[in-house]
């Protein structure tokens, strides 16, 4: 093990961070630049998944112009669109990321969020008795497969680093000891308060497109546990329709199942309707954070809507269950996978009353130094007799009733 050789202690502590799609490193960038800036920290940064794919954006470059070098690169995304080609992507991580953690050789593999790919790093990482540090841990996003994912990495983590209190409760629920969980709050805020966002102005010019009020930012991921999946594309696409005057900016779905056809479906929606309508393969997360700062409304299923987008003061139409069983700001309007719901609570959420409120409401997810607080964890975080795991039992709540 890297950290159990005699110089571990004289040299830099090597700290690993994986990533594998956009939304992830977007999140994930404040963490690379915090330990760059510590001469006690030496980043190695394994870069996978959408990121290598052109389908997606060709997204390393985006990573490469923030300047992090990649220590490693691993292709796992195969061309299908089915489960069983992510299944055999994630087999094909696993394969990549063990073989880059061995030539590596970190001391700790830091790993984000509930997706397939983050799964497959944090198996590699336990064969190779790498310990992990789980940023994201505790939520909850019940209509994709992607919550048994989270819950998975928490049990193979060794450190884990939530975004509020309720979410340290779950993670301590699972068995992990409550002294290596520590809320640091959502790395999603840090950037919306803390990167230099572009004036609409810059941003037009950016993007070649003109931002006509209202405008409306839109995502629909896949629903992975749902049985059609696309009833709630169906229903935001004839919502939009009918606010004929909005400019809607659509970011384009993960690669999950079925989001080939997501993609497919919105932009044959967006060629039918002219200028106002445009889609965007991979925004990068200057021109998405400052998108998102300028639109009127949120509409999909991203998780964005719930954590970024209040951190900005712009309200959300959560459209169906993808993100069920998270935490919601008074600013996230639920729309059922109806039309009239989703137009509805668009138009509820473009009164200014409803505006006023979500400007003045308290945040959820943290203050906006998440990343600050990790870094200092990776940093100081006693290695030594980590990666011996033991179950931490909670006691029992006493039954409803019961006699004292």
């Amino acid at each position: 093990m890297a950290h159990n050789r005699p110089d571990a202690a004289r040299r830099p502590r090597r700290i690993c961070v994986f990533t594998a799609t956009r939304a992830e490193y977007g999140l994930l960038s404040g963490v690379l630049r915090e330990v760059t800036r510590r001469r006690t920290l030496d980043l190695r940064l394994i870069v996978s998944g959408t990121h290598l794919s052109p389908e997606y954006g060709n997204t390393r470059d985006h990573v490469d112009a923030d300047g992090f070098a990649a220590a490693a690169t691993v292709e796992m995304v195969l061309s299908g669109d089915s489960p069983v080609a992510a299944a055999k992507s994630l087999g094909l991580a696993v394969m990549g990321v063990a073989e880059a953690l061995d030539r590596l050789r970190p001391d700790l593999l830091v790993v984000l969020g509930d997706r397939y790919e983050a799964l497959a790093a944090a198996q590699a990482a336990v064969m190779l008795s790498v310990p992990i540090a789980h940023i994201g841990g505790g939520e909850s996003s019940e209509g994709a497969m992607d919550e048994s994912f989270r819950h998975a990495i928490t049990k193979l983590a060794h450190l884990h680093f939530v975004a509020a209190a309720a979410f340290a409760d779950r993670v301590v629920q699972l068995g992990e000891d409550p002294t290596h969980v520590h809320v640091a709050g959502a790395l999603g805020v840090d950037n919306a308060l803390h990167l230099p966002l572009l004036s609409r102005v810059e941003l037009e010019a950016e993007i070649g497109m003109t931002l006509a009020r209202p405008t409306v930012l839109a995502t629909f991921h896949p629903v992975t546990l749902a049985a059609g999946g696309l009833s709630g594309l169906d229903a935001v696409l004839t919502a939009l329709d009918r606010f004929p005057r909005a400019t809607v900016a659509f970011t384009e779905p993960n690669a999950d199942p079925r989001g080939r056809e997501i993609r497919h479906r919105v932009r044959a929606y967006a060629d039918a309707r002219g200028p106002r309508v445009k889609v965007f393969t991979a925004l990068g997360p200057l021109r998405y954070l400052s998108l998102l700062s300028q639109c009127d409304v949120v509409v999909g299923n991203s998780s964005s809507g719930i954590i970024e987008a209040p951190a900005l003061g712009v309200p959300t139409v959560n459209v169906g269950d993808r993100q069920c069983g998270r935490l919601r700001p008074e600013s996230v309007l639920d729309a059922g996978e109806e039309a009239a719901d989703v137009e509805a609570a668009i138009a509820r959420a473009l009164d200014p009353g409803f505006r006023d409120r979500v400007r003045a409401a308290q945040p959820l997810y943290g203050d906006g130094h998440a990343a600050e607080r990790i870094v200092d964890l990776l940093a100081a975080a006693p290695l030594g007799g980590l990666l011996r795991k033991r179950f931490h039992t909670v006691a029992p709540a006493s039954p409803s009733g019961a006699a004292g």
